[in-house]
């Protein structure tokens, strides 16, 4: 089973192919990215490496936590599953708007209701 992790704090100046190179001495690797702006082509200073067996990645979150790259410590974690992948398991939105949206109906007989409870309030103020 493969395990990604992120790497914090990167300079901006680390490329794809010295990050790759920083991580792969603990195994072999599915997949390193290093974020980047997608206007600017820049990096914004974090990454993700995806390595095949989980011992790997816990072997390289253990020894480059904390390692001073070009002059700034890295962060080395466990990645967080991304957001899609987080709505995906979530309920189709057309269910969650059904939810959260009353009816025509619902709202006007909540529109009644209230009418109904300010009514009394107004009689007693004209007295």
């Amino acid at each position: 089973m493969s395990k990604r992790i992120y790497v914090g704090n990167l300079p901006w100046s680390v490329a794809k192919e010295e990050f790759e190179g920083l991580f792969s001495p603990f195994g072999e690797i599915e997949e390193a990215l290093v974020i980047a702006n997608k206007y600017t082509g820049r990096s914004r200073g974090f990454g993700f490496v995806t390595y095949k067996n989980d011992a790997d990645a816990d072997k390289a979150m253990e020894e480059m936590n904390e390692k001073e790259v070009e002059g700034r410590k890295i962060v080395v974690k466990i990645a967080r599953p991304s957001r899609e992948s987080q709505e995906e398991e979530q309920k189709p939105k057309e269910e969650l708007a059904e939810e959260k949206t009353p009816s025509a109906a619902e709202l006007k007989e909540k529109l009644v209701k209230k009418s109904k409870k300010e009514e009394p309030a107004k009689e007693t103020e004209e007295k």
